[in-house]
C-alpha cells in the first residue's frame, strides 16, 4: 500500500460523489485485505458507495482489485483440452441448476471450477446441498480442487480463504451495516470470485419474482446489465439470462430433497419442464461463450444429448467420488441421502388452481423446518423441506393434487410448515396463461453504454 494512502480521504471523495482513481481503489482494497483499513472505514466506504454509486470504470477497478487480493487460478498450465467455464445464480428457492449444469458442461468438453456459497436469507445454497451427500468434501484445498476439475471436468466447492479475501471481509461488514443491496458492491463481490477462478466464460442466472432478491423484472434486468457490463469490462466474456422465480424451481425445496431431484434428473426420471428449460438454456449459453457450440440452438442440442445419454450423470458421479462421496451416486442416492422421520401430504383446504405463490415464504418455511440458517453459525438439518411441490396452473385440494409433501423432524414442525405453505399459495377458479421460465437474455452488446 502507498505510504501516503489515507482511507478517510478515499471515503470522503466517494461520500461527496467523486470518481475514485484506480490507484485509490487498489490501495483501499489492499487495506481491507491486510486489516490496515478498519472495520468502521470499510463500513463508511460501503455506505458511501451505496448512496453515491460508482461509474463503470470504478466498478471494474474495484472488481479487479478484489480479484487480485488473493490467489487467482491459472489453468493454462494444467493441460486442459477445453475452455474453463462457470455459472452464477443470484439465488432462489429450489434452485438446483448448478448440480446438473456443471457435469453437463463437463460432458460437452468444458471444465467447470464452480466456487459456490451457502444459503443466504430465504435462498438455498449450493454448498449446503452438497453437504447432504455423505463424505462429500465441500471445501477442499486448492490442490484437490484443481485435481478434481482436471479429472472429472467439474468441481463444485466453497471458496478457500485465499480466494478473494477482500470480498470475504467486506461482505461480512456489509451484512451488518445495511449495505448488502449496493449494486456496485454486489457486482464486485460476485465477479471477483469468478475472475479469481480463472474463467474463460461466465453465464449469469439473474432471477426475478417473489422468490428472488430482485422482486421485479426491472430490478433484475438492471442488475443483469450491470453484471454483464462489469464482467466484460474486466475481461471475462459474460452473458446473462433473466429467469422467473415466482414459484419453486423444480419440485423440491430443501437440501437433500434437491440433491435427490437433481440425481433423478440426471438419471432421466421425468425432470420438471421448468427446471430443464432453465438448465439447458444456461448450459447452451456457456457452450457458445466457450466456443463449444456455434449458437444457442446447437448448444441446447448438445446439452440435451449428454443429459439423455447418461454422460452428464457419469461426470456427476465422478466428481462426487473424487471429493469423498459415494461411488455411483446417481444410481444409489436413495441409500445415501438422509430422510426426515415425518413425511406427509400438505393439502389445500379447498379446491382451486394455483394462480400465485409467495416463493420467498416457501423458502422461509424451509428455514423454519431447520433446513436453513437464522444465524451464520446455525447448523442445518439436510433432510427437511418440501417435495412434490405444486406449481402455478395446477389444480389442488379436494379432487386435485396435494400442495407438497412436507419432510420434517417432528409432527409439530410439519404442521407449522404446512400452514406456512398454505398461506403462501393463492388459489383461483382458472389457470393463468403459460409463462416461460426464461424471460430474456443480456449480453455485452445489449449492456453497453449503461453506467
Amino acid at each position: 500500500m502507498a505510504a501516503d494512502f489515507l482511507p478517510q480521504e478515499t471515503i470522503r471523495t466517494k461520500r461527496d460523489g467523486g470518481i475514485l482513481a484506480d490507484a485509490e481503489i487498489e490501495a483501499f482494497v489492499a487495506g481491507v485485505t491486510d486489516g490496515s483499513v478498519t472495520e468502521g472505514q470499510v463500513a463508511a466506504f460501503a455506505m458511501a458507495v451505496l448512496l453515491k454509486g460508482m461509474a463503470l470504470e470504478e466498478r471494474v477497478a474495484l472488481t479487479r482489485a478484489m480479484t487480485r487480493s488473493g490467489t487467482v487460478l491459472d489453468w493454462s498450465t494444467k493441460g486442459l483440452d477445453g475452455p474453463v467455464l462457470d455459472k452464477h445464480s443470484t439465488g432462489g428457492v429450489g434452485d438446483k441448476v448448478s448440480l446438473i449444469l456443471g457435469p453437463a458442461i463437463a460432458a460437452c468438453g468444458g471444465y467447470v471450477p464452480m466456487i459456490s456459497g451457502r444459503g443466504l436469507g430465504h435462498s438455498g445454497g449450493t454448498l449446503d446441498k452438497f453437504d447432504a451427500i455423505p463424505g462429500y468434501v465441500s471445501q477442499p484445498d486448492l490442490q484437490t480442487f484443481e485435481r478434481v476439475v482436471r479429472e472429472a471436468g467439474c468441481a463444485i466447492s466453497g471458496a478457500t480463504p485465499d480466494i478473494a479475501p477482500a470480498d470475504r471481509r467486506m461482505y461480512a461488514i456489509r451484512d451488518t451495516t445495511g449495505t448488502v443491496e449496493s449494486r456496485d458492491l454486489i457486482c464486485a463481490s460476485i465477479l471477483s470470485k469468478k475472475l479469481a477462478a480463472g474463467l474463460e466464460g461466465l453465464v449469469l442466472d439473474v432471477k426475478f419474482g417473489s422468490g428472488a432478491f430482485a422482486a421485479t423484472y426491472e430490478a433484475a434486468e438492471d442488475l443483469a446489465r450491470t453484471l454483464v457490463e462489469v464482467a466484460n469490462g474486466a475481461g471475462l466474456p459474460t452473458a446473462a439470462l433473466l429467469t422467473d422465480m415466482n414459484q419453486v424451481l423444480g419440485r423440491s425445496a430443501g437440501n437433500a430433497l434437491e440433491v435427490a431431484e437433481a440425481a433423478a434428473f440426471l438419471a432421466g426420471d421425468r425432470p420438471d419442464p421448468r427446471l430443464r428449460e432453465v438448465t439447458v438454456a444456461l448450459s447452451a449459453e456457456l457452450l457458445v461463450l466457450g466456443g463449444l457450440a456455434g449458437d444457442a440452438e446447437e448448444g441446447r442440442a448438445r446439452v440435451d444429448r449428454v443429459l439423455d445419454d447418461g454422460s452428464a450423470a457419469e461426470r456427476f458421479d465422478r466428481m462426487v467420488a473424487a471429493l469423498g462421496g459415494p461411488t455411483d451416486f446417481v444410481g444409489t442416492w436413495k441409500t445415501h441421502l438422509p430422510h426426515a422421520p415425518v413425511q406427509r401430504e400438505v393439502m389445500a383446504r379447498e379446491a382451486g388452481v394455483i394462480s400465485a405463490i409467495d416463493t420467498r415464504a416457501v423458502g422461509l418455511a424451509v428455514i423454519g423446518l431447520g433446513g436453513g440458517r437464522r444465524a451464520p453459525d446455525d447448523s442445518i438439518d439436510p433432510s427437511v423441506g418440501f417435495a412434490e411441490v405444486g406449481g402455478i396452473g395446477e389444480r389442488v385440494g379436494p379432487g386435485g393434487r396435494h400442495l407438497a409433501i412436507v419432510h420434517a423432524r417432528t409432527e409439530d414442525a410439519a404442521e407449522r410448515a404446512a400452514e406456512c405453505l398454505r398461506a403462501a399459495v393463492t388459489l383461483s377458479d382458472s389457470a393463468p396463461g403459460p409463462r416461460s421460465a426464461v424471460a430474456a437474455r443480456v449480453d455485452a452488446g445489449s449492456a453497453a453504454g449503461r453506467s
